[in-house]
């Protein structure tokens, strides 16, 4: 990769697991009504859903995390939790015409496993008693590995769950006491052991490129563990440093971290040893091995991108429980209270705890279907009055230079239009991304409100 390309294009960007982005939702959140309306015209299209069910809660600051948390050593805290979890979830089983369809659930923080199995066992059972499975289900959950017990792992897998994600991020004792992570590497082994004995099927670590003080050697100790114990999946992901909205990252000092062409070098390392170890590069930043749905769903063009990342399974209705929790019904967005006291209270009045929201306009669908296909598959097509739009024309007019960098191909076909991105393009996904991204250009940033490319 040319060296003049990472400077020309290492400029701040959303990462797009969504479109619009968050900071350009409309003002005003969505009425009560329209978020109902929304969800309920969603789920007649499709009874089958998805939930993402945040847990907040940790008992110690990782100072590089960006996740809306709660820092607390109170366990008191689970039951009353889990009771408006609950709630939550009742409000909307009223609201749905029929009984849903659960295809997949993913518990996410926070720390999942601050909670203890019985709590986390009353939650899962609660939401199951309102709703069918579906057969292709996909149960998952993200686990700490100083906090996940083997208790944790036999109850979730009774109750469904086959997929974890170990939060591994790196493996020296340096690096996580720099980011205040207190685990060791026999954690991340005996999580990964006992997971296997019970009978998950899908694994996944968390790894981390970017962080303080991490040079190439550790990225070479990572990807040998990873070659060693063989997770199905991977998420290789870039440190985002956003100081100004998580102060925690202030904990360590800016001239530790790997930068523009060393950074990306940690990435193009660990990206050829997962490569040699088996691995196959999803989308961005995802890896997984060819036995995996990921994997599988990208050969067969069904991979999904979401507010979690890469997804095998796409339901057009996906309901978040919890605090700060996201919701899509593909033609809306909408985000509960980030606080959780706020979230509890207007739970607990009956509401649903909008804090934010947006409603798609047309122009909104046809470019969310278009980055949503560059994220996904590499290309984009664009044949009929339902793919195009003057918003879609014109972010291509703006990729006259990422043309002429070699990043992407747009040619036309008989039918129409069509968008590739090249290989030497699949660094800058989120510049190629940016192009199309007509709000940000209606109105650019004044400060710096998104990480770094690079």
């Amino acid at each position: 990769m040319a060296v003049n390309l990472l400077d020309k294009y290492n400029v701040p960007a959303p990462r797009y697991t969504s479109y619009p982005t968050v900071p350009y939702w409309q003002a005003e959140p969505p009425t009560q009504a329209e978020w109902i309306g929304a969800v309920q015209d969603a789920f007649r299209q499709n009874d089958e859903i998805s939930l993402y069910i945040h847990l907040p809660y940790c008992e110690r600051l990782c100072t590089y995390c960006g996740c809306n948390k709660r820092i607390t050593r109170n366990h008191a805290v689970e039951g009353p939790y889990v009771d408006d979890l609950l709630r939550e979830w009742e409000l909307y089983c009223r609201i749905l015409p029929a009984r849903p369809v659960i295809r997949e659930i993913h518990l996410g923080g926070g720390t999942p496993t601050f909670f203890s199995p019985r709590q986390l066992r009353r939650l899962i059972e609660g939401i199951l008693e309102r709703a069918d499975v579906s057969a292709r289900r996909e149960f998952g959950f993200e686990a700490h590995p100083n906090s996940t017990t083997p208790e944790h792992l036999a109850t979730l897998h009774e109750l469904g769950f086959r997929r974890l994600s170990i939060g591994v991020q790196d493996l020296d004792d340096e690096i996580l006491a720099l980011i205040n992570r207190r685990q060791t590497i026999e954690d991340v082994e005996r999580v990964t052991r006992q997971a296997r004995e019970l009978g998950y099927t899908s694994i996944n670590y968390d790894l981390i490129f970017g962080l303080p003080r991490q040079t190439e050697a550790h990225i070479r100790r990572d990807m040998a563990f990873v070659a060693e114990w063989q997770p199905e999946r991977l998420a290789f992901y870039s440190y985002a440093h956003v100081p100004w909205i998580k102060p925690s990252q202030r904990a360590y000092s800016e001239a530790d971290l790997p930068k523009g062409k060393e950074k990306r070098k940690l990435y193009e390392l660990g990206r050829r040893l997962l490569e040699a170890a088996g691995y196959a590069e999803i989308g961005m930043d995802h890896f997984a091995r060819k036995s995996d749905t990921l994997y599988r769903a990208m050969s067969q063009g069904t991979l999904h991108r979401n507010f979690m990342g890469y997804t095998p399974l796409y339901t057009r209705l996906s309901i978040g429980l919890g605090a700060s929790a996201i919701g899509d019904t593909w033609t809306a967005f909408m985000q509960n209270e980030k606080h959780v006291e706020d979230w509890q209270g207007r739970v607990r009045r009956g509401e649903f705890p909008i804090m934010r929201g947006h409603l798609l306009s047309w122009d909104d669908l046809v470019l969310r279907r278009h980055i949503l296909n560059i994220m996904c598959a590499m290309e984009t097509e664009w044949h009929d009055q339902s793919d195009m739009c003057a918003a879609l024309f014109e972010g291509l007019a703006r990729m006259e230079e990422l043309v002429a960098d070699g990043l992407v191909v747009i040619e036309e076909t008989e039918r129409g239009g069509r968008l590739r991105v090249t290989p030497q393009g699949r660094p800058f996904l989120r510049n190629i991304c940016l192009a199309l991204d007509a709000r940000y250009w209606a109105r650019r940033p004044q400060g710096q409100l998104f990480s770094q490319v690079v």
